[in-house]
């Protein structure tokens, strides 16, 4: 996280709307700031020369002068914000009296030291720039990694709604120990979310790697147990190699970090009927989010089975696995977190509501018996993790809401026009 984009994977922050005065009012703002940034040098120099004026002789507050065009370099960040405070400056020099010069060199000397002061600044400033658009270039880089690596979702996968957004406990990032992906295949909606032990960019590259198998074993295994065995076996060879590069052939190694490396995952199966396949690797189990008739919220714990023990830290059971069977009618909708959303604690130690946030995140669409649209919900729950730990998180968080829109009498998938994607529409069958 660092950064939201799109309607249905990380958080942006979406410009002035047009008809609103949103533009205007940050237009105004900025230009009374760059008005203020040019205005302070003087400010500084008139400061500078009541000083003078009125403290006793000998007290030599005119060299502050030659501090001006730093003033402007750091306030305004432009050339001619320099040059201006420089002059402002020099002019100064002229109505004080020579007697102001005593003990600290003549006029000359320090005209030629706010000259030197303005030079260097313009030098500091142009280095200053240079290694803004290299930090620039360098950000463009990292986004498009991070988003290769957790790509945002499409708003809608096979008559389902699907919203996600991640929160990283790496300040700057928008990747780090977590991993969420959802994609169609022949077998139905398949769904991961996981968490790898630790947060951070520590962690990105078992990420990676837990990704890179669910994307390949998602569409060539039939079986979701079948799946969960490939991301076994590709967590292996990546913790393998993160060994064999901690110590060498044939002689002692001391333990590292890939030795206790572990992820707890959630492996879901969607089918167009609502049925839900599910294998939990020591994962929190999701939420079902539904709205009754009579407008009252519902939230609930989908399934109280035991999970698998977390994929690294112990093999698998020889045999497959059976999935948990969890139904989700038309209208309701699985909400999917990592433990992050639970663990991040208020100054005072408490731990994040996220039950009650569900609910009145849900609250707010009483006058419907539809659950509000997931991005609504991923947004409602985000804001309250940000306010509740005070901006530091101390573990990353992903969340995932997946919503079934297909018909409720006839079985098919709603479509929804472009402009409105996360909105439930009516059934149009004859």
């Amino acid at each position: 996280m660092t950064g939201d984009q799109s309607a249905s994977a990380d958080f942006t922050i979406a410009g002035p709307v047009e008809g609103t005065t949103d533009g205007p009012r940050v237009g105004r703002r900025f230009t009374v700031r760059r008005a203020l940034a040019f205005a302070a040098p003087a400010v500084w120099v008139l400061a500078v020369l009541l000083w003078e004026r009125s403290l006793p002789v000998g007290t030599h507050f005119v060299a502050l002068l030659a501090a001006t065009p730093a003033l402007a370099c750091a306030g305004t960040g432009r050339s001619a914000g320099i040059w201006l405070g420089g002059g402002c400056a020099l002019f100064a020099l002229y109505p004080l009296p020579a007697s102001a010069y005593e003990d600290i060199g003549s006029r000359t000397g320090i005209c030629v030291a706010i000259l030197c002061v303005a030079m260097a600044s313009c030098y500091t400033m142009r280095w200053r720039d240079g290694l803004a658009g290299e930090l620039a270039r360098t950000r463009e880089v990292a986004t498009a990694a991070q988003q290769a690596l957790i790509r945002p979702l499409p708003p809608r996968i096979e008559g389902f709604t699907v919203a996600a957004g991640y929160l990283s406990a790496a300040r700057g990032a928008a990747v780090g120990g977590d991993l969420y992906d959802a994609t169609a295949t022949v077998h139905g909606v398949r769904v991961l979310i996981g968490d790898v032990r630790g947060h951070g960019l520590g962690a990105v590259s078992t990420v990676a790697a837990v990704l890179g198998s669910f994307r390949e074993a998602a569409h060539d295994e039939p079986q979701l147990a079948t799946v969960l065995r490939r991301l076994e076996r590709g967590l292996e060879r990546h913790l393998n190699d993160g060994r064999s590069t901690t110590g060498h052939r044939g002689s002692a190694r001391e333990p590292s970090e890939a030795d206790e490396e572990f992820v707890t995952l959630l492996l879901l199966e969607v089918g167009p009927d609502g049925t839900v396949a599910a294998l939990n690797c020591g994962h929190p189990w999701p939420y079902r989010l539904s709205v009754r008739d009579d407008a009252c919220a519902r939230v609930e714990i989908v399934s109280a089975a035991e999970p698998l023990p977390p994929l690294g830290l112990f093999p698998l059971p020889s045999a497959d696995p059976r999935p948990q069977h969890i139904q989700l009618p038309p209208g309701e909708a699985l909400f999917l977190y990592t433990d992050g959303a639970e663990d991040a604690r208020d100054r005072d130690g408490a731990f994040f509501p996220l039950r009650d946030a569900l609910e009145a995140a849900l609250a707010e669409r009483t006058v419907s018996t539809t659950p509000p649209a997931p991005t609504d919900v991923v947004s409602f729950v985000r804001q309250g993790l940000v306010r509740h730990a005070g901006g530091r998180l101390p573990d990353d968080i992903a969340l995932l809401v997946l919503r079934n829109d297909h018909c409720r009498v006839h079985g098919h998938a709603l479509e929804a026009p472009p402009e409105r994607p996360a909105e439930r529409l009516p059934c149009s069958c004859p």
